[in-house]
């Protein structure tokens, strides 16, 4: 049986290398402990940047800097390039050089993506080549042979445009160290909005009053949420914080708290649990000088939940797994 080849740098799209483009990645590579890291960091940043231009050559939305690729601990502490497209999720764009046949998927990019696109840069950095679409990959090393048009990736984002990807937040991977970039320490959050004067944080974070008979200190995480104009674009912090019970049972309590220069959540803002199936589980709505508002409940290992915020007809919500 004949065998036919072809090769995929055909079917690619050719863009340049802007020199903002190498500005930036420069400016990381800086930032990086040893010559090996600081390459790594270079080439994320540049895959990045060229598959932004041919996103918003397509008049895809996207938001460059809120990647964990745009993270200085992220960008020494793993190997990640991704690309938030606005409302539907994180693209990973793995860069590749000239003479290579595989591409690496690094095992820290296989979960919470939409897709990922090969990026062949020029080593005069001055030009680089869109190999080709992929939306899941299981493994390290991806055969280039394995990559679709980039049409695919379009026909994959049109297609999440009107049913999007649900990320579902692990918290019994929490209790091991393992947690999205998305979600940090209360502490690293409040000291990132209090080096930004217009999101500060107001208030502590309530606990229960401490006793001889409390469990060890429960792991807690924290994130933003953004529910727009009708908070003057000042995000609440959403904490979650979990402890390990007998039976296989985990306490979780939610809370949450404004930010900016108000002393109080805004009147009305709920903060609702439901169940996997949709229902109603849990509600607390803030009054008019609540500075924070709380749930709490008890879970079983692989239970779902969802956690929604929502203000007149604006809700965000956060899906999780026990």
């Amino acid at each position: 049986m004949a065998q036919t080849t072809h090769r995929v740098d055909d079917l690619g799209i050719k863009l340049p290398i802007t020199q903002a483009a190498c500005k930036f990645a420069q400016q990381f590579a800086n930032q990086q402990p040893n010559p090996v890291k600081a390459e790594q960091v270079r080439l994320n940043t540049l895959a990045i940047w060229v598959v932004n231009d041919y996103l918003q050559m397509m008049e895809i939305p996207t938001n460059l800097s809120v990647g964990d690729s745009w993270n200085p601990v992220m960008q020494l502490c793993s190997n990640v390039a991704d690309l938030e497209i606005t409302s539907i999720g994180r693209l990973e764009c793995r860069p590749i050089k000239l003479d290579e046949q595989t591409c690496l998927m690094p095992p820290e990019t296989w979960e919470d993506r939409v897709g990922y696109v090969v990026v062949q840069v020029d080593e005069s950095l001055q030009e680089a080549n869109l190999l080709g679409f992929i939306q899941s990959v299981n493994s390290e090393f991806l055969p280039l042979h394995q990559l679709q048009p980039l049409e695919k990736l379009i026909d994959r984002i049109a297609h999440l445009k009107t049913s999007p990807v649900q990320t579902l937040v692990n918290l019994s991977q929490w209790l091991v160290g393992q947690v999205d970039a998305a979600w940090q320490t209360v502490e690293s959050l409040r000291e990132l909005l209090e080096s930004k004067p217009n999101y500060a944080f107001r208030g502590s974070v309530t606990t229960e009053e401490s006793s001889t008979h409390q469990p060890p200190v429960p792991t807690k995480r924290a994130k933003l949420i953004d529910l727009g104009i009708q908070i003057a674009n000042q995000p609440l912090m959403l904490i979650v914080e979990i402890s390990p019970e007998p039976e296989m049972k985990t306490s979780i309590r939610l809370q949450l708290h404004p930010t900016g220069n108000q002393v109080y959540l805004p009147e009305g803002v709920k903060l609702t649990v439901l169940d996997e199936s949709g229902e109603i589980f849990l509600e607390a709505q803030a009054r008019s000088a609540d500075n924070y508002i709380q749930l709490q409940f008890r879970g079983e290992i692989q239970e779902k939940f969802i956690v929604a915020i929502s203000l007149d007809d604006m809700s965000i919500r956060e899906h999780f797994i026990i």
